[in-house]
């Protein structure tokens, strides 16, 4: 079997890591792949030298047209059975019309749940043989558009539990990002963009005393910074959060965390909620998209309506205030993890749908 995979984004972010386990696993497998990506694109770096064959193709993007003729080549000369669509960067679309000119079934990995217009969901949609959803929550939101369930199938994202067991002792950690001692240590690990809900977080820590706040650090990059710093500057807050930006160390420090809070409006699943609960990371985050299948409220975390400042004020001191709750959340993410979590599992689930597909 032959699959040629598209993943536009430059960065070795939660979804283009999913792409790399689901690359590797196929080649243990002995699945012929081939991965499309940018110059210079952080993921076809990861595959220099290996068995999968790595094609650069620029993209600029969803209204880089161009990308659509220069697809349809790559395809004709690689002749895979199936073109597999990872991104939404430009991939998306454009991806299925190259696809389609080319007379290979495409196959779609949605990991995003927000909501699109039911005509243009239905009709964008049918340019797919299938939809691969990474939670039940996302695969929901495009049943109520009108998608054909026949076309949709869930298969979550995963982690690499090994990654994540062996982090830096606390005291490393503090050091290194400059935190008090004493202090309970609080960490988000999110793109700086609205739909994350730093604001939200910040306001509840606000509404806290300056003894029982925990010292936050703000793991990822993004747009927001400058409203951010602006936001804490003015909620007095300077001397408790810390942004540590993008972070390819970040197994390193996410188990020497005290908890984890992630005040998402919209989420898919949540791929740093698996890490943290791999790491053994009690967890506060909202009850929207695909959070609850990551995050299963008593078991490995706290979930809280997103937008609820004093629901998340109410969270944050039940668990600051609760070890045993901390040691109970903690194991229990771990045992989650193992049971449902496993990049086998993901893997095999992907290659069902090209078998499908490929071998009906």
């Amino acid at each position: 079997m032959k699959i040629l995979h598209v993943e536009t984004g430059m960065h070795l972010y939660g979804g283009a890591q999913q792409v790399a386990y689901l690359l590797d696993g196929l080649a243990r497998r002995k699945i012929d792949n081939i991965l499309v990506c940018p110059p210079g694109a952080a993921i076809g770096q990861r595959f220099a030298d290996s068995p999968v064959k790595v094609v650069e193709i620029p993209c600029s993007g969803d209204l880089d047209l161009g990308f659509v003729m220069r697809l349809r080549r790559s395809i004709a000369r690689e002749h895979p059975q199936l073109v597999h669509l990872h991104s939404r960067r430009g991939a998306d679309v454009l991806g299925g019309f190259a696809a389609h000119l080319a007379g290979v079934p495409a196959v779609l990995s949605r990991r995003v749940d927000n909501p699109e217009i039911g005509w243009w969901a239905r009709w964008k949609y049918r340019r797919y043989a299938r939809v691969i959803c990474i939670s039940e929550g996302i695969a929901a939101v495009l049943r109520r558009e009108g998608v054909e369930p026949e076309r949709i199938r869930v298969v979550r994202s995963v982690v690499d539990a090994r990654a994540w067991i062996a982090p830096a002792p606390q005291a490393e950690l503090r050091a290194v990002f400059g935190i008090p001692a004493g202090r309970l240590i609080a960490g988000v690990v999110a793109q700086l963009i609205e739909r994350k809900g730093h604001k939200v977080l910040f306001q509840a820590l606000a509404r806290m005393a300056a003894d029982e706040r925990p010292f936050v650090i703000c793991f990822g990059q993004g747009p927001q910074r400058r409203q951010l710093d602006a936001d804490i500057a003015r909620l007095g807050l300077a001397e408790d959060v810390r942004f540590a930006g993008f972070r390819d160390d970040l197994p390193r420090w996410m188990g020497a965390l005290d908890l984890l809070v992630h005040p998402a409006y919209m989420e898919g699943l949540g791929v740093s909620l698996l890490q943290a609960a791999a790491a053994g990371v009690p967890i506060i985050a909202t009850r929207v998209g695909g959070i609850p299948e990551a995050v299963r409220d008593g078991e490995n975390g706290l979930l809280v309506a997103p937008g609820n400042v004093e629901a998340l004020l109410a969270a944050l001191r039940r668990l600051i205030g609760d070890a045993p709750l901390r040691a109970r959340l903690s194991a229990g993410g771990r045992a989650l993890i193992a049971r449902e979590f496993s990049i086998d599992a993901m893997v095999e689930g992907n290659l069902a749908v090209y078998r499908e597909l490929v071998e009906p």
